[in-house]
């Protein structure tokens, strides 16, 4: 996370918020387009922080993502995540990633497993 620049906003139980500032000459491909890669890294990003904000320590089963717009000039990116499922042993959790304009950039969709707790965060606060 701190390679990428990504940084941790808003926690709320259940859910997440995480950015990162665009960068062309560290994060945009041959293409002059921000790289997938990167994109995936701060959606991933987000999942184990939304996990946490429930007690669950998780570990990435299944991860969807459908890149909607590419990005083309330096901007901040923001991951915002709830938790559509959370069981015992996994957690299904949707994330959509913005722009500073607020345009749509993609969708995220995940299967989380469910590794450990946190005894000192509670599952409802």
């Amino acid at each position: 996370m701190t390679q990428f620049g990504v940084h941790i906003g808003e926690i709320k139980c259940g859910s997440a918020e995480v950015s990162i500032d665009v960068d062309p000459a560290k994060h945009f491909n041959h293409r002059d387009i921000c790289h997938g890669g990167v994109m995936l890294a701060l959606a991933d990003s987000v999942l184990g922080v939304t996990g946490a904000s429930v007690g669950a320590v998780v570990a990435t089963l299944n991860f969807s993502m459908n890149f909607i717009k590419g990005v083309h000039e330096p901007t901040t990116l923001t991951v915002r995540s709830h938790i559509k499922h959370s069981g015992h042993s996994t957690m299904v959790i949707e994330a959509e990633m913005t722009d500073s304009k607020k345009n749509l950039i993609g969708t995220i969709l995940t299967t989380m497993f469910v590794v450990d707790r946190f005894k000192e965060i509670p599952a409802k606060w």
